[in-house]
């Protein structure tokens, strides 16, 4: 298996839109997931429904990677995955280091789906001299000293950066003078980069204001559905209760008794 560094993904010189290559591994998910099932076989509706997209957007991504499926007959399953996988870059070993082994960088080291997906933990860093040499997942933590050092000799191209914020931005500066050329970032910042250097960012509490507005939204239409006008039964009953004191049987005159 060829290492991070022999080639990159083709995606940008095939000229596969930014908003396409984001839902691929949506799409390499839900094949993943029939292809432990034996499936051989899925149509464009079934594999949208399971990606969450709409069945014609899925056929137009489809077609920036040559392959249409048959009529009748559907998509393959296995030579998808490996389409997807070799789009994506999967098909090779791709070294990572996390840098900042604190509670967020500990779990993504012991998350087992990095290795699944072509993605190696190269190493764990971390500034705390006394965190070196603790295991983490099995590996031992290194010190930020060696950071330029490790990139190089794991040729390295993909940095995860999981420290506070106000570090966030030096680290990367390392990585990126090291040689780093992705960097996925989940400290809460805004990260300056040179051109050539792609960043993906992760914030979670960004993700729950977005959920918190969403609950606000409906919070408030749940409470406008219960402000609704007096059923009508009701408004006959207040309308008699209140006119009878002011209308007479003929109308708005009040009706005079007879002496």
């Amino acid at each position: 298996m060829a290492t991070g560094r022999t080639h990159r993904p083709a995606t940008r010189s095939r000229g596969i839109p930014e908003a396409t290559v984001a839902r691929l591994p949506l799409y390499l998910r839900a094949l993943t997931a029939l292809s432990e099932r034996s499936v051989p076989t899925v149509s464009s509706e079934e594999l949208a429904a399971a990606a969450g997209v709409n069945s014609a957007k899925l056929r137009k991504d489809f077609s920036y990677l040559g392959s249409y499926g048959t009529r009748g007959v559907g998509y393959d399953v296995e030579y998808l995955v490996y389409q997807i996988s070799r789009e994506l870059g999967l098909t090779q070993d791709w070294p990572v280091v996390i840098v900042g082994i604190g509670n967020l960088g500990a779990a993504l080291a012991n998350y087992g789906g990095f290795a699944s997906r072509g993605f190696r933990v190269a190493a764990l860093i971390d500034a705390d001299p006394g965190m070196a040499g603790k295991p983490v997942a099995g590996i031992p933590v290194q010190h930020t000293d060696e950071l330029e050092k490790i990139i190089q000799d794991d040729g390295v191209s993909i940095g995860v950066i999981a420290t506070p914020a106000g570090a966030a931005q030096q680290v990367c500066d390392r990585l990126v003078a090291a040689g780093v050329t992705s960097i996925l970032n989940f400290a809460p910042t805004v990260l300056n980069v040179p051109e050539g250097v792609d960043v993906r960012k992760v914030d979670l509490s960004i993700e729950l204001q977005i959920l918190a507005f969403h609950e606000q939204r409906k919070a408030g239409e749940e409470a406008a559905a219960d402000t609704v006008a007096v059923p009508p039964v009701a408004a006959r009953k207040q309308q008699h209760s209140t006119g009878s004191a002011d209308k007479g049987p003929d109308g708005d005159v009040p009706a005079v008794m007879p002496a």
